[in-house]
């Protein structure tokens, strides 16, 4: 594409964007948004329900992660289309109809391994002399782990709810292919009318709301964990300078 024609484009994304019916209606972007946010929202709940416990009680006994992992990780395997093809029949099956139930039986499973894996990781790497410091001052298995294990293992466990949450809202624009919702609508509409500003304007909200779920979780991160508990990379640099004698 010449840079007139890049520009010409680029026009023609900005009147789309400017006409007052793609701002109303069923099919505005106020209300494809909230559409993708919901099965976002409810999906990636969904999958730290199922994931974040397990992670933790695998990690903090010990048994069984390996195995859980592993079986987590076929939903990574797995393309999302693929998942997408395999529980549409069940949704039918189900009499549960199109759009939200099959995109939510398939995003789920590509939601909770990154959720699994980094729960348990994070509270398997607790240093044991530590764990078994607070064991040696009486602390019960419960409060170990609650006043232990997850306070230092936060980091990394906020880690993989940000990874679930940020592939779920990058992944559910394949509801639209079985009439769903969201912002995938302006994609699979635009393409199939060869509408092209409406396909650019879905793929640019898709991506601005990954960002700013990934930004969301980067200030939940700073709220919620001590900054001695950061990742180094998230830590800010300090320079100390030697005051004149």
């Amino acid at each position: 594409m010449d840079t007139a024609g890049g520009v010409s484009f680029i026009l023609q994304v900005a009147s789309w964007l400017a006409a007052p019916e793609h701002w109303v209606g069923s099919d505005g972007i106020p209300t494809r948004l909230a559409e993708h946010l919901l099965i976002s929202g409810v999906t990636a709940a969904a999958a730290i329900l199922i994931a974040l416990p397990l992670g933790i009680f695998f990690g903090h006994t010990g048994r069984g992660g390996f195995l859980a992992i592993n079986v987590a990780n076929l939903g990574r395997a797995m393309p999302s289309l693929a998942l997408l093809a395999l529980m549409l029949p069940v949704a039918l099956s189900l009499k549960l109809g199109l759009g939200f139930w099959p995109t939510f039986f398939a995003l789920v499973p590509l939601g909770i391994p990154p959720v699994l894996t980094n729960s348990y990781v994070a509270v398997r790497q607790v240093d044991p002399d530590v764990v078994e410091a607070a064991r040696g001052m009486g602390l019960r298995e419960r409060q170990v782990l609650r006043s232990v294990e997850l306070p230092i293992a936060a980091p990394l466990i906020i880690a993989g709810v940000r990874n679930s949450s940020v592939a779920i809202v990058a992944t559910a624009t394949l509801g639209a292919v079985v009439a769903g919702g969201g912002l995938g609508r302006y994609i699979v509409d635009g393409l199939a009318r060869q509408e092209y500003p409406r396909l650019f304007v879905g793929a640019l909200l898709v991506a601005l709301l990954s960002i700013a779920v990934e930004v969301a979780f980067g200030a939940f991160e700073r709220i919620a964990v001590s900054t001695g508990l950061r990742a180094p990379s998230e830590t800010p640099d300090v320079h100390i300078q030697e005051r004149p004698r």
